[in-house]
């Protein structure tokens, strides 16, 4: 895996994002969604409400640096299935990082700071993620780029908060009565969302259709 952060396109206007406006509050919600599920709908739908966002972007990765691609489903049918989930009109599915021929997020979030300063980004995950967040790529460097928001899934609450980036980020987190500031905290910051748990997994829903 790369050293550096790969070169992507910080000023091209061909890289096409949602339409921002100046002093919103955007969650940036990640992943390679194959498929997406009733799972990440909770996520989505927890960080809009308890984070007090303008707009939810489910960015669509061309593909985890950290999965095989094996099976992974075209980029147009994953933001077909994840528009059909996303149904609150603050939400919009979009997959520019193919545009930043980049799939580290480090990267993606650096574009985003440069080309809408004004603009307060947080990065939400699940709490899945947090566990194996110090495997990330640049992870440091993300969790310096915008407040962090994790949300819990079930049976990863206690393995997310064990994990190495949780414990070398424990000064940077925010309490969860403070949730709807977080986009007002500066880098590094985080909170951990409790929510409604939904045990939909991509894992599963591919067994499941490889078996029928």
């Amino acid at each position: 895996m790369p050293r550096t952060l790969p070169s992507v396109a910080f000023g091209s206007i061909d890289v096409r994002t949602p339409l921002v406006m100046p002093y919103q509050r955007i969650g940036i919600m990640g992943g390679s969604f194959n498929p997406p599920h009733e799972g990440h709908a909770v996520v989505a739908a927890t960080a809009l409400k308890r984070l007090q966002l303008d707009q939810l972007w489910w960015l669509v990765t061309p593909g985890n640096p950290l999965k095989s691609h094996d099976g992974l489903a075209p980029l147009a049918e994953r933001m077909a299935a994840c528009a059909a989930l996303a149904t609150d009109p603050a939400m919009h599915v979009t997959a520019f990082e193919a545009q930043l021929k980049t799939p580290y997020t480090a990267a993606t979030l650096r574009f985003l700071g440069k080309r809408y300063p004004k603009t307060a980004f947080i990065w939400v995950m699940g709490a899945d993620n947090l566990a194996t967040f110090h495997r990330w790529q640049h992870w440091r460097m993300i969790a310096r780029a915008m407040p962090i928001a994790v949300v819990d899934r079930p049976g990863w609450r206690m393995a997310a908060l064990a994990s190495p980036a949780a414990h070398a980020l424990s000064r940077a987190r925010v309490p969860e009565s403070g949730a709807a500031a977080l986009a007002l905290y500066p880098a590094p910051s985080w909170c951990l969302l409790s929510t409604r748990l939904s045990h939909a997994s991509s894992t599963q829903m591919r067994a499941t259709r490889a078996k029928t």
